[in-house]
């Protein structure tokens, strides 16, 4: 034994994926490779790309350029069930479903394991209470879903997530339109299941501090291609804050967790960004 250390595989990687609509380009040749066991965060303004890079590497897009494997596997060319066995995307929003139970609302994620029937198969029971566990929302299988508050529907959409039993979990915003409360709550739960679960897990998040506190690697866009790649100590910094985010401001360090800290001050204003570009460290 050389005692060489083996290298993770690639479970995402794009190469160079575009995408855009008529005189709009959205994505615009991203190269990304994500490792099995991250957990990656996507940040940027609104417009960039994130929740279209999560499409496209989920199979619900089809590119204009470039491509992404999934294990290898050219993403576009999979059918979608298959896909799905592989990857489950939480989406930002979620239409009504008036009348359905939590339980009935997670079993939905049991669809890339049904028969060419639309049939559940044997041992989906048990991997759907499995993920009603897992996210602790077992004591509500039988409540209404409408009649839960934002968070607790932001869990059993976790769920749903889960029950589709892929080893890859997109998030996109999940903690969009909840309370500080329920926003640790679920990205505490992402945590730990990442590791409970060995998932790959890449997330779209809009707060910085809540990015550098739990993701392994930042992923930065700004206009359709990466900005910043790499470790949140390494990539939080005063310059992204104004290149990517747009804002003026400050970088600290958490004194008990020692992950990087922001204290955003002021917007900033186009020609004031590109005066500064050049000299904020």
């Amino acid at each position: 034994m050389n005692g060489a250390v083996p290298k993770v595989p690639d479970v995402v990687r794009a190469e160079g994926l575009a995408f855009g609509y008529p005189g709009r380009p959205v994505l615009r040749g991203v190269d990304l490779s994500i490792r099995a066991g991250e957990l990656v965060a996507l940040i940027g303004l609104n417009g960039c790309g994130k929740s279209t890079f999560l499409k496209l590497a989920a199979g619900l897009l089809t590119p204009s350029g470039g491509r992404v494997l999934l294990d290898g596997d050219d993403v576009a060319r999979l059918p979608r069930r298959t896909a799905a066995r592989r990857v489950a995307l939480l989406h930002q929003s979620a239409p009504s479903v008036p009348g359905l139970t939590v339980r009935q609302l997670v079993r939905q994620g049991r669809y890339a394991a049904r028969g060419p029937l639309g049939m559940l198969r044997e041992g989906d029971d048990e991997v759907t209470s499995r993920a009603l566990a897992d996210v602790g929302v077992t004591d509500w299988a039988d409540r209404p879903v409408d009649a839960l508050s934002g968070g607790e529907r932001q869990r059993v959409r976790l769920a749903m997530a889960l029950a589709q039993d892929a080893r890859v979990l997109f998030l996109d915003e999940p903690t969009t339109y909840l309370d500080l409360r329920h926003q640790l709550e679920v990205l505490q739960t992402v945590v730990r299941l990442r590791a409970e679960r060995r998932l790959t897990v890449v997330m779209v998040l809009h707060d910085l501090n809540h990015a550098a506190r739990f993701a392994d690697r930042i992923v930065a866009l700004r206009e359709g291609r990466i900005a910043a790649d790499g470790p949140p100590a390494e990539v939080v910094t005063r310059r992204l804050l104004a290149e990517v985010l747009g804002v003026e401001g400050r970088v600290g360090i958490d004194e008990e967790g020692g992950w990087p800290v922001c204290y955003p001050d002021h917007p900033l204003d186009p020609l004031q960004l590109l005066r500064n570009e050049n000299h904020i460290h």
